[in-house]
C-alpha cells in the first residue's frame, strides 16, 4: 500500500504577537500580554504535537504556514489545517473535490479562563466550528481516517461569476458584496433564475450590500443578522439584504428568502464601485457599475471531516 501523504496547513506563530508588530502598540495590560502570549504558546505546542504523531506513523508530510502558499493544493491524499475556522477556510479555497480536509482547532476557548477574565477583556480564543479536531483526539481521528473508519462529508460550496467569467475562488461560508466601505450605501438589483427557464421579480435595493450564505455559513455571520440555520449537508443558498432603506412591508419580504439547487442569483451593481468578500476578508473581487453577478451552488463541493457537533445524525 502507498504511504499517505499529508500537508500541514499551519495558522501563522506570529498572529497572536505584538512583538514583531511596527505599526501596533503592545497592550499594557499584563493579563492581556500574557493571555496573547500563552495563545501562541499553545498554538506552537498543537504544530508540534500534530508534527509528532505524524512521525510515529510513518507518514510521509509536508508543512507550510497559510500565508506561504496560494497556489491550488495537489498530489497529498489529506490536508490537516492547524488554526481555526479561518485558517480552515483559506485552505478550502485551494483545493478541489479529491482531497479530505481535517481541521484541528490548535487553540480551543477555555472555559474557565473566559470565566476568570470575562469582566476585564474578550478571553475568548478560536471558535474552530468546523474543526473536527484539537489536539487532545487528533491521533484517534487521524488513525480512524487512516483505517477508513471515518469518511469525509461534502459539504456545499458558492460558485461567483463576474460578467459571466467564474472566479477561482469557492465560498464555503458566504459572500459580502458592498461598497469598499460596507458602511455605505450601494445600489443594485437581483432577481432569481430558475432551472425552468422562469424567474422571481426583480428586487431593487439600496442597502449597504447582500449577503449570501452556504449551508455551512448560514450559522456564521448570517445567522448573527437574523437568517436561520440550515441541515449542514442542504445544497440550498440563504440571501439576505443588509439594512434596506426600503421600509415598504412587501419589498422588505423579497429581501430575504433561498436560491435552490439549480437557480441562480443574478445581481446587477449600479455603484461606482463595490467589492465581492468571499468568507470574510480574504479574498475579495473588485466590481465596478454596470457588473453583473451570478451566484449559485453549482460549485464542486469540498470533502471534509466534520466535528460531532455537525454529524447529520446528531443536528
Amino acid at each position: 500500500m502507498a504511504r499517505r501523504r499529508v500537508l500541514l496547513f499551519l495558522k501563522s506563530l506570529d498572529a497572536y504577537s505584538f512583538h514583531q508588530s511596527n505599526t501596533v502598540s503592545p497592550p499594557t495590560n499584563p493579563k492581556i500580554l500574557h493571555y496573547l502570549e500563552d495563545r501562541a504558546r499553545v498554538h506552537k505546542d498543537a504544530i508540534e504535537f500534530c508534527k509528532n504523531v505524524l512521525q510515529r506513523k510513518s507518514i510521509d508530510w509536508d508543512a507550510t504556514f497559510r500565508s506561504n502558499l496560494s497556489q491550488s493544493i495537489r498530489n497529498v491524499d489529506l490536508v490537516v489545517t492547524l488554526g481555526g475556522d479561518g485558517t480552515l477556510l483559506q485552505a478550502s479555497h485551494l483545493l478541489d473535490d479529491s482531497i479530505p480536509l481535517l481541521g484541528v482547532n490548535s487553540d480551543p476557548t477555555q472555559p474557565q479562563e473566559v470565566q476568570e477574565m470575562g469582566n476585564e477583556f474578550d478571553a475568548t480564543r478560536s471558535t474552530g466550528y468546523l474543526c473536527a479536531s484539537t489536539v487532545k483526539n487528533f491521533e484517534q481521528i487521524l488513525s480512524n481516517i487512516l483505517e477508513g473508519q471515518t469518511t469525509p462529508f461534502e459539504l456545499s460550496r458558492m460558485s461567483i461569476h463576474v460578467n459571466s467569467t467564474p472566479l477561482s475562488t469557492y465560498a464555503l461560508n458566504d459572500i459580502l458584496i458592498a461598497h469598499p466601505c460596507p458602511a455605505s450605501a450601494s445600489r443594485f438589483s437581483f432577481r432569481i433564475r430558475k432551472d425552468d427557464g422562469s424567474s422571481s421579480p426583480l428586487v431593487n435595493c439600496r442597502s449597504s450590500g447582500l449577503r449570501v450564505s452556504t449551508a455551512a455559513g448560514s450559522s456564521a455571520a448570517m445567522l448573527s443578522a437574523g437568517g436561520f440555520p440550515m441541515p449542514i449537508l442542504s445544497k440550498d443558498l440563504q440571501y439576505m439584504v443588509r439594512e434596506p432603506i426600503s421600509r415598504e412591508a412587501a419589498c422588505l419580504s423579497l429581501m430575504h428568502g433561498t436560491i435552490k439547487p439549480k437557480h441562480t442569483m443574478d445581481i446587477d451593481w449600479y455603484t461606482k464601485d463595490g467589492l465581492i468578500f468571499i468568507d470574510g476578508s480574504h479574498p475579495v473581487h473588485p466590481i465596478r457599475h454596470g457588473d453583473t453577478i451570478q451566484v449559485s451552488s453549482d460549485a464542486p463541493s469540498l470533502k471534509i471531516f466534520l466535528p460531532d457537533h455537525l454529524l447529520p445524525s446528531k443536528i
